[in-house]
């Protein structure tokens, strides 16, 4: 059933709005619950996410929350990056893609329900087995309290600086990102917390 708080993300002007609407019909029909989360319209079963449409410049996506557990026989999900560990989207770069494949998009959608039903999670990588950039090895040897400090961060909040520093092509880059987000780290704060 359509939820009109999130009629706007279909109604807007753009280049995939025809993509959106066509996906739309088919989420709507799946059964599940349309809701407005990030600003997107999201499809939940029993308060849980299934999917969201999304779209960036060059395409428009159904992203599924535990894609990893998709068997994906048609090797069509993509990871957006390697650093996603559950989602993975089916894009679509033209509405005639969408609905060429609505057979296809539908039996995904269906195995994500299907999982979702079952309580399967997606294990995840454990923060310690993240990456810890040489920097930030530097920092901790230089200041316990630091070291104390991001430790006692969740690990949420632990993986997040870990990518962000890690992410940085250059030494000097990581190194003032650190030193940037130090006061941050010490109040208990994510990267992305103000």
């Amino acid at each position: 059933m359509k939820n009109p708080k999130v009629d706007f993300f279909f109604l807007k002007e753009s280049p995939w709005q025809k993509s959106y609407q066509a996906l739309r019909a088919i989420a709507v029909g799946s059964g599940l619950t349309e809701e407005l989360k990030w600003g997107k319209p999201c499809y939940t079963l029993q308060g849980k996410n299934v999917f969201l449409i999304h779209g960036f410049k060059a395409y428009c996506a159904l992203l599924f929350h535990k894609g990893a557990l998709l068997k994906d026989a048609k090797n069509i999900l993509i990871q957006q990056t390697e650093n996603v560990q559950a989602g993975r989207q089916l894009r679509f770069t033209s509405v005639s893609e969408v609905f060429s494949q609505e057979d296809l998009i539908k039996a995904y959608i269906h195995e994500a329900i299907q999982i979702e039903k079952e309580g399967k999670e997606v294990t995840l990588k454990k923060t310690s087995e993240f990456e810890v950039p040489e920097e930030l090895e530097q920092k901790f040897q230089e200041d316990p309290s630091f070291k104390k400090a991001f430790f006692d961060l969740t690990p949420g909040r632990q993986r997040g600086y870990l990518l962000y520093f890690g992410d940085a092509k250059q030494s000097k880059t990581r190194t003032a990102r650190i030193e940037k987000f130090t006061p941050h780290i010490f109040n208990g704060k994510g990267h992305q917390e103000r």
